[in-house]
C-alpha cells in the first residue's frame, strides 16, 4: 500500500484550490461585505497499531462556533501568532495537550472558508512518538483518532443534505463508528483526499 504520508508531501506542495462551505451550494449566495477572519487547524498524524491515524476533537457543546462537532484543533488567528502555522500548533497545544516540539509540520494546504465566515488553513503534521492527549476543559469534550485511510478514501464520503437558513444545503461526511465527521472537518478532509492518487 503506497505511503500516505509519502503521498500528503507530494500533495501538500500542490497545495490545490480553496474549498469553502458552499462548494456544493451553488445556488446559495456568499454574504455580501462579509469579513473573513484568518484561522488554522492541526491535522496531526500519529503511528498507530495498525498504521497511520488522526487526531480529531469533539468539540463542547457550550461553544458558540460548530458546537458538539468533530474538529480538528484550531482557532482564530490572534495578534501574537507569527504565522497561521504558530496559530495551529498553538491552538493544539491549547486544545489537547500537543507540544509543538513533539511535531514536523508536512506543510499546509489551501485554506477553507466556512458560513461562520473564517478562512482556516489547515496544516499537517506527524506527531512523533508517543502522545497522551490532555483535553482542554470547555472546549474539548473528546480526543480521539480515527484510521488516516478511511478518511482519505473517496468512497467513504458521502453527500448529504440538511435545510439551513431556509434553503436546502448539500455537505460532505465521513462517518466512522460512531462519530459522525461533517461539515468543514469533512470538506478540509476531501480536499486532502482530492489531492492524493487513487487506485
Amino acid at each position: 500500500m503506497p505511503d500516505l504520508i509519502d503521498q500528503t508531501r507530494v500533495a501538500l506542495e500542490q497545495s490545490g484550490a480553496a474549498s469553502s462551505d458552499y462548494d456544493l451550494n451553488k445556488g446559495v449566495l456568499l454574504p455580501e461585505g462579509r469579513k473573513l477572519r484568518p484561522a488554522a487547524v492541526l491535522a496531526p498524524i500519529i503511528e498507530g497499531r495498525n498504521g497511520y491515524e488522526l487526531i480529531l476533537t469533539k468539540r463542547s457543546s457550550a461553544l458558540k462556533h460548530h458546537p458538539g462537532q468533530i474538529a480538528f484543533p484550531g482557532g482564530k488567528q490572534d495578534e501574537g501568532d507569527p504565522d497561521l502555522v504558530a496559530t495551529a500548533l498553538r491552538e493544539a497545544h491549547e486544545e489537547i495537550g500537543l507540544q509543538s516540539h513533539n511535531v514536523e509540520v508536512l506543510g499546509s494546504f489551501a485554506p477553507h472558508e466556512t458560513v461562520t465566515a473564517f478562512t482556516v488553513t489547515p496544516v499537517v503534521a506527524f506527531v512523533n512518538g508517543n502522545f497522551d492527549a490532555i483535553p482542554e476543559a470547555g472546549e474539548v469534550s473528546e480526543v480521539f483518532r480515527v484510521p488516516l485511510s478511511h478518511v482519505l478514501r473517496p468512497d467513504n464520503f458521502v453527500v448529504e443534505a440538511r435545510h439551513w437558513r431556509g434553503q436546502k444545503r448539500l455537505y460532505y461526511t465521513v462517518p466512522y463508528g460512531p462519530y459522525y465527521i461533517w461539515g468543514a472537518t469533512a470538506r478540509i478532509l476531501r480536499a486532502w483526499t482530492d489531492l492524493l492518487p487513487q487506485d
